[in-house]
């Protein structure tokens, strides 16, 4: 078959899933930060919790805009893109789909609308409460997602009867085997992308002017989260990487550029994979290293690229969205766990910093999101050419869209997702700059 057709079907799908799990990952993780914000304000009285809260859910209604616009375009491309998709996993996907979307029905019509414009209209607690049930909305919607996602990957609880997967157990196909490491480690990811992205705007605005008090609050809970976090993505990042071994051997392969199976492995640092000569060119290894993260054979033999020869994924993209996703985390660590000693004596203080610590904080605004996306670009590049781990190829349900109009479908939304992400950036640091607009009850105080 033609394979520019697949390949923009591919990009697209893939910039679309990413850019849609980068904003849900900030929903979800501000929304939580959002009622930590809510009740420190409760239990202790200070209006700079008040201020933070005020500041960042501005952020957080845009990112769950965001989400949302997003989700539609991932909606259509499963039936335009790949319509034979549903017909094969509808007895599974239809169902995690309703429950995600009714998820995002429910916060939406429910307590979404009371969190952004009732403060002046109800009680602190009652307003509090509804934070707290947007908070649970994010998070049910995010788990539905994953559940699919992780499925998809390992494949459990249904069976292949006539070319169709038919359910024989929710419960495995839910719990399926990498759903707790994916949660894990899309948990610690969120978290990250919104510690640092709190990091990087306080850091930003102690450069140019005194800091207030609720942007010292923003800094010192960020700056808590980003510690945390970025030491769990490490336990989380190795349970993950052992499923991956043990159900996406290939995956598992290409992350490591392994090619011959049974040879002695080694952790391939950098290199230039060539799948012409199944090899890495340029390499730098370290010996004995790697193993642990390889898929082995029913002797125990490891498994290399050579197993999955016309059935291997981009050796190349794979083996690189690996490691810019382990030099996120690893400066991630080291910025947060620095910046954590350089204060620690000050109560956690920005101001301490110097301004070229601070730079840095700015430079590292993104990473977080950054890692979210290159996740969601290893999670779908090392599962081709398969959409359904090991059972259905992607050339089994790709559509029959011209090649002209998948070019023109992925320039734009190309187009509109950086007009979409421009927009976001633009009001982010217009919030930086100027501050937002309290809110007033009549005849009361801001809050």
């Amino acid at each position: 078959m033609d394979i520019v057709p697949l390949l923009l079907a591919r990009i697209q799908f893939t910039a679309s899933l990413s850019f849609l799990a980068l904003f849900m990952a900030l929903a979800f993780a501000l929304a939580w930060l959002l009622l930590f914000f809510k009740l420190r304000a409760h239990g202790t009285g200070q209006a700079g919790w008040t201020a933070a809260y005020r500041f960042w859910v501005r952020i957080f209604a845009l990112s769950f805009v965001l989400a949302l616009a997003a989700g539609l375009p991932v909606l259509i491309q499963l039936g335009s893109l790949w319509p034979g998709l549903m017909d094969k996993i509808g007895n599974v996907a239809a169902p995690l789909i309703g429950f995600g979307v009714l998820s995002v029905f429910v916060l939406k019509s429910c307590f979404l609308g009371v969190m952004l414009f009732g403060q002046r209209r109800v009680s602190n607690w009652v307003h509090t409460f509804a934070v707290f049930m947007v908070a649970v909305g994010q998070a049910a919607a995010l788990f539905w997602v994953l559940v699919l996602q992780s499925w998809v990957q390992t494949p459990a609880g249904a069976t292949l009867i006539d070319a169709r997967y038919r359910v024989l157990d929710w419960q495995e196909v839910i719990f399926n085997p990498s759903l707790s490491w994916n949660l894990g480690l899309m948990a610690v990811w969120s978290l990250l992308a919104a510690a640092f992205l709190m990091l990087g705007i306080t850091a930003l605005q102690a450069l140019r002017r005194p800091l207030q008090d609720g942007e010292r609050c923003t800094f010192k809970t960020a700056l808590v989260v980003a510690v945390v976090a970025s030491a769990l993505q490490i336990p989380a990042l190795n349970g993950a990487a052992r499923v991956m071994a043990e159900h996406q051997p290939a995956k598992a392969a290409a992350a490591a550029g392994y090619w011959k199976s049974g040879t002695v492995p080694s952790w391939t640092v950098v290199g230039l994979p060539d799948s012409r000569a199944e090899a890495n060119r340029y390499d730098w290894t370290l010996e004995p290293a790697g193993g642990a993260w390889l898929g082995r054979d029913e002797q125990g033999r490891y498994l290399g690229l050579d197993k999955f020869s016309g059935m291997r994924p981009p050796v190349g993209l794979t083996f690189w969205t690996l490691r810019v996703i382990l030099v996120l985390g690893g400066l991630m660590l080291f910025v947060s766990w620095v910046t954590a000693a350089l204060t620690l004596a000050r109560k956690l203080d920005p101001a301490t910093l110097p301004a070229w610590w601070l730079r840095c904080m700015v430079g590292m605004l993104y990473s977080g999101g950054l890692m979210v996306l290159g996740g969601g670009v290893f999670s779908l590049v090392g599962m081709q050419p398969y959409v359904v781990n090991a059972t259905i190829t992607q050339t089994e349900v790709l559509g029959t869209a011209s090649t002209t109009s998948l070019a023109l479908g992925v320039a734009g939304f190309g187009v509109l997702y950086i007009v979409l992400i421009a927009a976001f950036n633009g009001m982010l640091f217009h919030a930086a700059r100027y501050g937002v607009v309290p809110v007033r009850k009549p005849g009361g105080t801001s809050q």
